[in-house]
């Protein structure tokens, strides 16, 4: 009883909503279309306004055109100036017309019959003045057609002007009486459209505390039974068989959709024993089923191997209450193997009644493509261990070269000038001192080759400047040298003033590098001119070596990893990744090859 009464009094609740939310709906239409009825009023009265004080002040202007008119035919020569009488004749006629149509109101000119008391006042007072230039211009003209004496125009002229003046004066009063009265209005105007914001305002207040509001709190109040009875229904779905009720509508789902299933998926209907209750035809045709099989076991019919045919009856007999899912191999009739992704999925259709729902997907394709990817990633892998041995074995060529080249400068230069510096020492005669001083500059002479063979060598195996002063000092002195032995034209920049100093494994890889990149310049280049700039930000190290050289085909080089120059690139490509730097080639034949190596600083820095 008490839930009808509260029903009752929301119904009427609403319906009091609904009024109230209607009445101010119509309550702000009607003060918009009042505003707007009264704004397009004062718009027609400002227009015509603004034409009756265009009008005013043209008056002025024809006023002074009569009178120049008149004063021209005054002193014209000509005897009888027809045309110039007729133009005054308009003029006068216009003049006439629009003054009446300002004093007494214009339907076609919008002009209102209805005047103020002060502008009747102005009318009345700038009428006799008016009527005076009439009479006066058209005695004047009727004079001149007419050929009559001259000094009564003279007479006429002088009156004319006399009241010109004074027409001019009231006119002008006119027209600022007429400015003021429209600025009355607009002022008006505004005041009442302040009053109908003001009252659109005050509705849509009222609206919100009265309506809107009491709306909102009932439709959160609304909300939250809803949530509470969704619980509530929740709860006793879970507590009751509709939990059934829903499994069985699933299965007549099922049974609706057999007809898109027959055509787009491969599934079939079994019994718990594997017998056969339905094969969709997309899947009978895959198996060749057909009637003369009904009597066959789905196993039977799947494959013609008998223990994948033993597999899927265990499979059927120990998952036919949980279900199962994975994928099988199958052998056909044509001998073919093909792989499905199989799921059985058991379905109650009634109750102590069981069947089991099988989908499949056939991946055959799929287990092909995977195949064929490890088969790629087995020679990959092993095309990697191939390189990962010729780079090693190329590093051991490289150290052994080195230690051989350096044991040969050592040998063949500082051993021999060594020799020769003893030999010297030895057949130094002392008794003779010219020979011995001869001697001696020539030892002199030998000693600073010696030094600077042994700096050389030293250098190639570690310079001095990388452990003390940096990668930056390293590399130029490396420019300097490379391009006093070989001629060529080595030019360092370090267009950002690099200065930090890096870990000492990193610099020396970084060493190698661009020796590596320099020397492959000079060596299969065939440059005249080599560029080396560095250059940095805050997470990053760049050395770029841009030489003038042949240039090479990065395509064909790729292809020929083995060769020399395949090598060295592969060669700079792994020693970069010991520092997590990368390396960029780009070369033009014929033009010219940049390398660029790339190194994160914020990883390297001490």
């Amino acid at each position: 009883m008490k839930k009808g009464n509260q029903e009752v009094a929301e119904k009427i609740t609403f319906k009091n909503l609904r009024r109230l939310y209607f009445f101010a709906l119509w309550t702000i239409a009607i003060t918009i279309i009042l505003s707007q009825l009264l704004i397009q009023y004062n718009l027609k009265q400002q227009l015509s306004d603004s034409k009756i004080i265009n009008i005013s002040g043209k008056q002025r202007m024809l006023s002074q055109r009569i009178t120049k008119e008149v004063l021209i035919l005054n002193f014209v020569s000509d005897a009888s100036p027809k045309k110039e009488i007729a133009h005054v004749r308009n003029v006068l006629s216009l003049w006439q017309t629009n003054q009446n149509a300002l004093e007494n109101g214009s339907d076609s000119l919008a002009f209102p019959r209805e005047k103020s008391e002060a502008l009747s006042k102005l009318y009345a007072e700038i009428k006799p003045s008016f009527n005076i230039i009439v009479e006066s211009v058209n005695l004047f003209i009727s004079n001149l057609e007419q050929k009559n004496n001259a000094v009564d125009n003279q007479k006429l002229v002088q009156r004319i002007l006399k009241n010109e003046g004074i027409f001019l004066s009231k006119m002008n009063e006119i027209v600022t009486q007429y400015d003021k009265e429209a600025h009355e209005k607009v002022t008006e105007q505004r005041t009442t459209e302040y009053w109908i914001f003001g009252f659109t305002l005050l509705v849509l207040v009222l609206e919100f505390f009265f309506i809107f509001k009491p709306t909102n709190k009932k439709i959160e109040r609304l909300i939250a039974q809803l949530l509470s009875s969704q619980k509530k229904a929740l709860k006793l779905a879970y507590d009751t068989e509709i939990i059934s009720e829903i499994k069985e509508n699933s299965v007549k789902e099922l049974k609706s959709l057999n007809y898109a299933m027959e055509n787009t998926l491969l599934y079939c209907r079994i019994a718990p024993d594997g017998s056969i209750i339905h094969v969709g035809e997309k899947f009978a045709k895959l198996l060749n089923y057909t009637k003369f099989s009904s009597n066959k076991t789905f196993s039977q019919i799947l494959t013609i191997d008998e223990k994948e045919q033993l597999n899927i009856d265990r499979i059927i007999f120990e998952k036919q209450r949980s279900g199962w899912q994975g994928e099988i191999k199958i052998l056909n009739r044509e001998d073919q193997t093909i792989w499905l992704d199989l799921s059985m999925v058991p379905v109650m259709i009634k109750k102590d009644e069981l069947e089991l729902l099988i989908v499949c997907f056939n991946i055959t394709e799929r287990k092909k493509a995977q195949r064929e990817v490890e088969r790629l990633n087995i020679e990959n892998s092993t095309e990697k261990i191939n390189q990962q041995k010729i780079i090693s074995s190329k590093i051991v060529e490289n150290q052994e070269n080195e230690q051989n080249r350096i044991a040969k400068e050592i040998h063949d230069g500082i051993g021999q000038m060594l020799t020769g510096l003893k030999f010297s020492l030895e057949s130094i005669n002392l008794d003779d001192k010219e020979k011995s001083a001869q001697k001696i500059e020539y030892l002199k002479k030998l000693s600073l080759d010696i030094i600077k063979g042994v700096r050389t060598a030293t250098f190639n195996l570690m310079p001095p400047e990388l452990s003390d002063h940096g990668i930056v000092s390293s590399i130029a002195k490396l420019t300097q040298e490379l391009s006093k032995l070989t001629g060529k034209e080595i030019l360092f920049y370090n267009k950002t003033d690099f200065d930090q100093r890096l870990d000492s494994l990193i610099e020396i890889n970084i060493y190698r590098l661009t020796q590596e990149a320099i020397n492959n310049a000079i060596k299969y280049a065939e440059s005249t001119h080599i560029i080396v700039q560095l250059s940095h930000s805050e997470t990053l190290l760049s050395i770029i070596v841009d030489d003038n050289g042949k240039g090479f085909d990065m395509a064909g080089v790729d292809k020929k990893r083995n060769s020399e120059s395949g090598m060295g690139l592969l060669f700079m490509k792994e020693r970069i990744q010991y520092i997590n730097g990368r390396v960029f080639f780009n070369s033009i034949p014929g033009e010219g090859t940049r390398v660029t190596f790339n190194i994160p600083i914020s990883k390297i820095e001490n």
